[in-house]
């Protein structure tokens, strides 16, 4: 008789996977009384059919959400055993989109698909997702994992991710605030985030080189910074007007984002940070145009503030630990000018 085994799906090791992440969820409650179950959220139980969560009480609520995956960078990834960060990775591209709208994560679900499955890297993957949501005080509700063999390589794995935050109506970042006049507040990257990687691949890079006092490959692997935390409070503490989180696309595709309506934002390319991770991927053959159309060249979040307020913006962003700065203002006219 055949069997659900000899063609290539493992439920034994399915069931294993499950238990291994009951484990990690576990310590999370230990840690913080909770799966990131902030905002007073009701779980279901890992591994039933549905996940459920309690809206706060507010007066207009919208629900806001996101979904998004690692990309290429799962191949260097998983080949380096950074398995952590893969979760990680997952859980900022997703929390960082919703945030542009002023939205507190409330939960995130996972989808993960693979050719065979190794509960232990899987179970790893899902502890980033956990430790990183726990850290945005957000619950991690449930997902989904496919083992399918034929449609993926054995040692391959997709990744992807769904988080639904929240805001109240009269407090939502929609981008219809934006004007001529406002300052453009950058807040650092970490390096590259999770974008661009089929072009880096694609490179004759030296992984080992130095860059900035690390190995390249270091860098390069470095996860996607969460913002959340900090920007959430900015926005309590100032007007900001408009958010775009910087990713494929670079800052020309991204920062238009932000506005409900076509204007032109000057960004002095002087004020720019300079990260060693870019100039090495610059140095390998990529134009410093591509460069500006697929990385985040240094500036992981782009604000528009009022220009009365840009000061306090950049402060309070360095109170909370984030490198910020200004690096230009919203015009009149179309597109993004870098020079």
């Amino acid at each position: 008789m055949a069997s659900y085994r000899e063609a290539g799906v493992n439920i034994d090791e399915a069931a294993r996977l499950v238990s291994l992440i009951r484990e990690h969820a576990r310590a999370a409650e230990g840690r913080r009384g909770g799966v990131g179950g902030g905002s007073g959220g009701t779980e279901a139980e890992i591994g039933a059919f549905g996940a459920f969560f309690e809206l706060p009480p507010m007066q207009r609520p919208v629900l806001v959400s996101s979904t998004d995956g690692v990309g290429t960078k799962l191949e260097p990834a998983l080949a380096a055993g950074r398995y952590r960060e893969i979760g990680r990775d997952c859980v900022a591209m997703c929390a960082n989109d919703i945030l542009c709208h002023g939205a507190k994560p409330l939960y995130f679900l996972d989808y993960l698909a693979c050719g065979s499955l190794d509960a232990d890297v899987a179970a790893e993957i899902v502890a980033g997702m956990i430790d990183a949501c726990e850290e945005i005080d957000c619950s991690v509700s449930g997902g989904e994992t496919a083992e399918m063999p034929g449609m993926y390589a054995a040692g391959s794995y997709d990744v992807a991710g769904f988080i639904v935050g929240i805001a109240e109506a009269e407090r939502l970042i929609d981008g219809s605030s934006v004007e001529p006049g406002d300052t453009l507040i950058g807040i650092d990257s970490n390096g590259v985030h999770s974008n661009g990687f089929s072009l880096i691949r694609a490179l004759d890079l030296d992984w080992g080189e130095d860059a900035g006092g690390r190995p390249l490959g270091d860098v390069l692997l470095e996860p996607t910074l969460l913002y959340v935390g900090p920007v959430l409070s900015l926005i309590e503490a100032v007007s900001v007007h408009g958010i775009a989180h910087i990713t494929g696309g670079g800052l020309y595709e991204n920062v238009p984002r932000m506005a409900r309506r076509s204007f032109r934002y000057d960004i002095d390319r002087a004020a720019l940070p300079r990260q060693a991770v870019f100039d090495a991927i610059e140095a390998a053959g990529v134009s410093g145009e591509e460069m500006f159309r697929t990385f985040n060249m240094g500036t992981g979040m782009v604000l528009a503030v009022d220009a009365g307020e840009a000061a306090a913006a950049t402060g309070h962003l360095a109170s909370a630990g984030l490198s910020a700065r200004v690096i230009g203002r919203v015009a009149d006219g179309a597109g993004v000018c870098i020079a």
